[in-house]
């Protein structure tokens, strides 16, 4: 990545802490009245160059983390701050081989590794005991290289798809759901959502069984109309949006579902429409669960869903961008909560949030992908 590769450990961010050396709340300054595009493209351009040491725990996530940076500057139209080829170069590295087509079949998933730190060497005799992927690695990893012009078709697809048919399970509780890994991981709607995007960017669903993937996602609404993570849960804002994305992917629902006949949604739209409405709090902000406070993110994960249904025209737009100009920061970037200090995840969700507001100098966005329009349909 820029110069050399990434390294978390490179840059210390040295902000005021508290006694205890955690950053202080009480230093940051008020929050600005306006969307600050430029602060936020030398925040991205910070994280693109020399991560700060505090995301060295999430190291095994290297490639989610490239993904929030490239593609959030794609969206604040400063993608020419990244150096294409060297980045597309740099995530097909991360991509795992099977060393013989018998391979694809025996349980282990070829997409894309995290970080290097998941890219076990091999033995004395040049064999790797743990050679697999991560679904959502994968998922960021295809979505870095649409952003930055690659051509998807170029790429090994096919052990992608033959090996990501693996994870889906078969039968039990867990049915037709996806583990992002082979084995002791979890399954939910998460992994779904991935599959689905992993297909639909590969242009190829052999991938996966589409019908039984719906089935588990419509087992997956609630009585209130949102969507839990598995079946049986509480509705949640990510879970909502991985299950009405997912179905839009595949084709399983229009766009813009509220201009049709809901009557004839395999899902229950008007109650869907009521429990993502009901998530707009008395700040402005959307929380992602009943009697949570409201939380930058969720702008998006709501957001993207009522973009989908065609109900975004009903949220109070003015609202929900003074809560989150609350929780931009004067580093660049945005914050879980106002007046705290930014994080590149919600710095990300921040920009998708001002994309769906139609903020002037961002890229618009594509919800069910979450990532640029242009991205989505090639232009770059």
């Amino acid at each position: 990545m820029a110069t050399r590769e990434w390294n978390p450990l490179d840059f210390d961010i040295g902000e005021e802490e508290d006694e205890e050396g955690t950053p202080s709340p009480s230093s940051i300054s008020p929050p600005l009245q306006y969307f600050d595009r430029d602060r936020h493209v030398a925040f991205l351009e910070m994280m693109y160059n020399l991560m700060p040491h505090h995301y060295q725990s999430q190291e095994i996530n290297r490639l989610t983390l490239a993904f929030f940076t490239i593609s959030g500057l794609h969206l604040l139209r400063a993608l020419d701050r990244v150096d294409k080829d060297r980045v597309a170069d740099w995530v097909l590295s991360f991509q795992a081989h099977p060393r013989s087509r018998a391979e694809l079949k025996i349980g282990q998933f070829y997409g894309f590794h995290g970080s290097r730190t998941s890219q076990f060497p091999p033995d004395e005799n040049g064999v790797s005991a743990r050679n697999a992927g991560h679904l959502a690695s994968t998922y960021c990893a295809l979505a870095i290289l649409k952003t930055v012009g690659f051509n998807l078709l170029t790429i090994d697809k096919e052990s992608i798809l033959i090996s990501l048919r693996n994870l889906q399970q078969p039968d039990g509780r867990y049915a037709s759901t996806f583990m992002p890994v082979d084995v002791g991981a979890e399954t939910d709607l998460r992994f779904v959502y991935c599959a689905a995007a992993i297909c639909f960017m590969l242009e190829d669903w052999s991938g996966m069984d589409r019908e039984k993937a719906k089935e588990y996602i419509l087992k997956c609404q609630s009585y209130d109309g949102g969507f839990g993570l598995m079946p049986g849960l509480e509705s949640h804002g990510g879970g909502t949006y991985c299950a009405v994305a997912s179905l839009r992917l595949m084709g399983y629902i229009e766009d813009d579902l509220l201009s049709k006949t809901v009557t004839s949604s395999i899902i229950n739209v008007p109650l869907l429409l009521d429990w993502c409405m009901q998530r707009q709090a008395i700040d402005g902000g959307f929380q992602g669960r009943a009697n949570k406070p409201s939380d930058t993110c969720y702008a998006f994960w709501i957001g993207a869903v009522l973009r989908i249904l065609g109900g975004y025209k009903f949220i109070d737009k003015i609202a929900l961008h003074r809560f989150l100009l609350t929780c931009q920061s004067e580093f660049g970037g945005f914050s879980k909560y106002p007046r705290d200090l930014p994080d590149i995840y919600h710095a990300y969700y921040g920009y998708t949030a001002f994309s769906l507001l139609e903020e002037p100098g961002l890229n618009p966005l594509c919800a069910e992908l979450g990532m640029t329009d242009l991205t989505a349909i090639g232009i770059i």
